[in-house]
C-alpha cells in the first residue's frame, strides 16, 4: 500500500500517483492482483487520480478508484462538485485494507470500500481555522467576535480550512453534538431514489470521533461522551464501536469531526474487515470495539465495593469515649460555619497567590471543600456531638469535594484526629485529648506528605499552632495564641528562598 502526497492542501500530480501505483502493483500479465485508489471528493484529486488510474490500466496494471464524499455539510443540490471527502475516508481505508488482508480480489476489495463510502456520514466543527505553514496571511475568520462580542465557532468546515455551513457563538459539548448529529441526519442517505435519515432507532452504529489536530484529549472525550449519549439515549441506537483519536488531522486546527456508519444492510457484511486486527500506528489503541451482542467495555459499570462500616457509624457515639468539653456541639457548629465562610471569602486571594507559586487551583480547591462542609453542616450531615465522629465526617466531606494534594493531606489529618480520639483512655475527651489528637493529625500530614516545618508548606503554620495548643490549658486566650503562632509561621514562609515540597519546589530562588 502507499500514500501519495501533494503540496499542502493540494492534489499530488499524476506522475507521483502513477509512480506509487507502479511501486505496489505488478502487471496483471505477471500475476498482479491490481490496485485500488481511495480518493476524497475534491476536483483536483478526482482528476489527477483518475488520470493515473487510466494510465495504470493502459500499462496492464489493473486499477480501480473509489471516491469518498461523506461530508454532510454541503447541500445535496449545490452544483456538481458534491460533498467533500473527510474523516469517514479512514473507515473506507480500514474496510478495504481488511478485505485485502483476507486475500479478497480487487473487485471484492473495491466493493467493500464502496459500501462504506456510501454508508458513512460525517460532520466537523472548529473553534479556530487552520493556516498553511509559511503563509503570509493568517486564516483568522474565527478569531473575531460577532456584534454581541461573542466568540464564534464554525459548523461544517472542511479539512483544508474551507468555510463551513455556518458560524455561531460557542456552544457546549452537548449542543455541539446535537448540531452535528442533526446535520448528519438531515443530510441522510439515498435509498431507492429517496433521501432518508442516515440511521434509525434500533440501529447499531460505528462512531468515529476525530481530532482535527489541536483539540485536547480531555475535550475529545467530553465530545465523544455527548455524541454517544445522544445516539443511545435520544435516538435509540446502539454505538457498538467507538473510535476516538487523531485519524484525519488538519495541522493544529482546534476542532473535531464525527463520522457515523450504520452497521446495517451491506455495511454489516464488511464489519469483519473493519474489526480485523491491524498494526497501523494511526489505528492502534484508539478503538473501543467488541463482538456482536456483547456490551461495550466503556459502558460496563463496575459495582462499588463498600468498605466495612466503622464502629462509630454502626453504633453511633455510644461506644466512643465520653465528651467532657462543655457545649461541644454548639461551639463546633459556630466554628465550622465561620471557618467555611472565611475560606470561601479567601478564594480570590488564595488563587492569586497560587497562580504565582503553584498551579493556580489552591483557592478553588479550598473553596470546594469549604462549601461542602457548609452544606453538610446546614443539612445536618455532620455529627456534632462527638469530636471523633465529627472529624471523620469532615474527612469524608474533604474527600468528596477537594481532590489534589491539599485535599488528601487535610483528609489524612482529619482521619488521624478521629482515630486518635477513638483510642482515648481515662475518663473521656477533654481539651487535652483534643489538642493531642490535633498534634497527631499534624504529624500525620508530615509523615505521609514528607514535608517538615521549614519546608515552606502548610506545616509551617500547623506545627507552631499545635505546639501552643498542646502546652495550653484550654482557654480562649490559648486558642488566640495558637492562631498568632500559625500566622507567624505562615508569614515566615515569605522570607524562605527554597521550597522543599509542593508546587513551589519547582521554582527558583528569584521567583520565590
Amino acid at each position: 500500500s502507499g500514500a501519495i502526497l501533494g503540496g499542502i492542501f493540494a492534489s499530488p500530480p499524476v506522475s507521483s500517483i502513477l509512480a506509487a501505483i507502479r511501486a505496489v502493483t505488478v502487471p496483471t500479465a505477471k500475476g498482479g492482483k491490481g490496485c485500488l485508489l481511495i480518493v476524497k471528493n475534491y476536483t483536483g484529486d478526482r482528476l489527477n487520480f483518475g488520470m493515473a488510474c487510466e494510465l495504470a490500466n493502459a500499462e496492464g496494471r489493473e486499477a480501480n478508484m473509489v471516491v469518498v464524499a461523506d461530508d454532510c455539510a454541503m447541500e445535496r443540490q449545490k452544483g456538481i462538485t458534491g460533498a467533500r471527502g473527510v474523516a469517514g475516508t479512514v473507515l473506507v481505508h480500514k474496510a478495504a485494507g481488511g478485505a485485502a488482508g483476507k486475500g479478497m480480489d480487487l473487485a471484492a476489495v473495491s466493493n467493500a470500500a464502496e459500501t462504506v463510502a456510501k454508508g458513512v456520514g460525517s460532520m466537523g466543527v472548529a473553534l479556530e481555522a487552520v493556516t498553511i505553514p509559511g503563509a503570509d496571511n493568517v486564516n483568522d475568520r474565527l478569531s473575531k467576535t460577532n456584534e454581541k462580542g461573542e466568540l464564534m465557532m464554525e459548523i461544517g468546515l472542511g479539512i483544508h480550512g474551507e468555510a463551513g455551513m455556518k458560524q455561531c457563538p460557542l456552544m457546549t459539548c452537548d449542543e455541539i453534538a446535537k448540531e452535528m448529529l442533526k446535520s448528519i441526519q438531515d443530510y441522510g442517505k439515498e435509498v431507492d431514489s429517496k433521501i432518508v435519515p442516515l440511521y434509525k432507532s434500533g440501529d447499531e452504529l460505528l462512531v468515529l470521533v476525530n481530532n482535527l489536530g489541536g483539540t485536547s484529549n480531555f475535550e475529545m472525550s467530553l465530545l465523544a461522551r455527548s455524541i454517544v449519549s445522544q445516539l443511545e439515549n435520544d435516538a435509540g441506537c446502539k454505538a457498538t464501536r467507538v473510535l476516538v483519536g487523531s485519524f484525519m488531522t488538519s495541522f493544529d486546527m482546534q476542532g473535531a469531526s464525527v463520522s457515523i456508519l450504520p452497521l446495517t444492510g451491506n455495511a454489516n457484511c464488511v464489519l469483519p474487515f473493519i474489526d480485523a486486527d491491524t498494526d497501523a500506528p494511526g489505528w492502534a489503541a484508539k478503538v473501543d470495539v467488541w463482538g456482536n451482542g456483547a456490551s461495550r467495555p466503556s459502558e460496563i459499570e463496575i459495582k462499588e465495593v463498600l468498605g466495612v462500616p466503622s464502629a462509630s457509624n454502626e453504633t453511633g457515639t455510644a461506644s466512643l469515649p465520653p465528651v467532657l468539653i462543655e457545649k461541644f456541639s454548639d461551639r463546633s457548629r459556630t466554628i465550622l460555619a465561620q471557618c467555611s465562610k472565611a475560606l470561601i471569602d479567601a478564594e480570590p486571594t488564595l488563587t492569586k497567590y497560587d497562580t504565582i507559586v503553584g498551579d493556580g487551583d489552591c483557592g478553588i480547591t479550598m473553596e470546594r471543600g469549604a462549601k461542602e462542609v457548609a452544606q453538610r453542616l446546614e443539612s445536618g450531615k455532620l455529627t456534632l456531638d462527638h469530636p471523633s465522629s465529627l472529624f471523620s465526617d469532615l474527612a469524608d466531606a474533604v474527600s468528596a469535594s477537594m481532590g489534589g494534594t491539599s485535599g488528601i493531606l487535610l483528609e489524612l489529618m482529619f482521619r488521624k484526629v478521629s482515630t486518635s480520639l477513638q483510642s482515648t483512655t481515662g475518663e473521656g475527651i477533654t481539651h487535652k485529648e483534643l489538642t493531642t489528637a490535633f498534634q497527631a493529625g499534624v504529624e500525620a500530614v508530615s509523615f505521609y506528605g514528607g514535608a517538615q516545618e521549614g519546608s515552606r508548606t502548610m506545616l509551617d503554620a500547623l506545627f507552631p499552632a499545635s505546639a501552643v495548643l498542646v502546652s495550653s490549658v484550654g482557654s480562649a486566650a490559648d486558642v488566640q495564641e495558637a492562631a498568632k503562632a500559625a500566622r507567624k509561621g505562615a508569614d515566615k514562609t515569605a522570607t524562605m528562598d527554597n521550597a522543599e515540597a509542593g508546587r513551589s519546589n519547582y521554582l527558583n530562588k528569584d521567583v520565590l
